[in-house]
């Protein structure tokens, strides 16, 4: 697990907040081109961020970020329905997912593999409560069949994860350069050797 002073738990924190600001949606302050980062946040600040407070505050800012693009620009409120609340769930998977990870995190090569374990697992959950409770609980689709969500869901998830593998993937080469920056060159070399 990352023992991480509470300086850098905190820089951690407002960096996925900024992350997830500019690409939460279709707001005009969105960066353009750029997948929404909302999962990976999720999942990237149960990896590392420990304060009990930093999962509803990130869920704070997704619902305001929704609500302020609904109301001061353009966008379409077609996601706000009654399923909107399962948000809370479907985050909390990839919450969980990272929470899971950071228990086997090591500087390791063989720990990639329950990297991509509990990523791919977090991320088909979240989508899995998320989309599966919009499309029956939303109204916007009548009469629904695990036909029609089951294409649905072979159209979202596919995006989903790409998205999420990009911004963990960035993350943990992120990880990585930091750090071997701040080994000494006997750590580095030592390292070196056992990977």
């Amino acid at each position: 697990m990352a023992n991480l002073s509470t300086r850098n738990q905190i820089l951690i924190g407002l960096v996925l907040a900024t992350l997830m600001a500019v690409t939460r949606g279709q707001h005009m302050l969105a960066l353009a081109h750029m997948p929404g980062a909302s999962a990976a946040v999720f999942f990237i600040a149960g990896l590392y961020l420990r304060s009990r407070f930093a999962f509803p505050l990130l869920l704070v800012e997704a619902v305001a970020i929704d609500y302020a693009a609904i109301q001061f620009t353009a966008v379409s409120n077609f996601c706000i329905s009654p399923a909107y609340v399962a948000l809370l769930p479907a985050y909390g998977a990839l919450w969980l997912a990272g929470r899971w990870y950071a228990k086997r995190m090591q500087f390791r090569v063989d720990t990639l593999v329950p990297l991509v374990a509990s990523v791919a697992v977090g991320g088909i959950a979240c989508e899995l409560i998320s989309s599966g409770s919009f499309y029956v609980f939303s109204g916007r689709f009548p009469n629904p069949t695990l036909a029609g969500f089951a294409s649905r869901l072979a159209q979202y998830l596919p995006q989903s994860l790409e998205a999420l593998a990009l911004y963990v993937g960035l993350a943990a080469v992120t990880h990585v350069i930091l750090t071997l920056a701040h080994r000494t060159p006997q750590t580095r070399a030592q390292l070196g050797e056992s990977l």
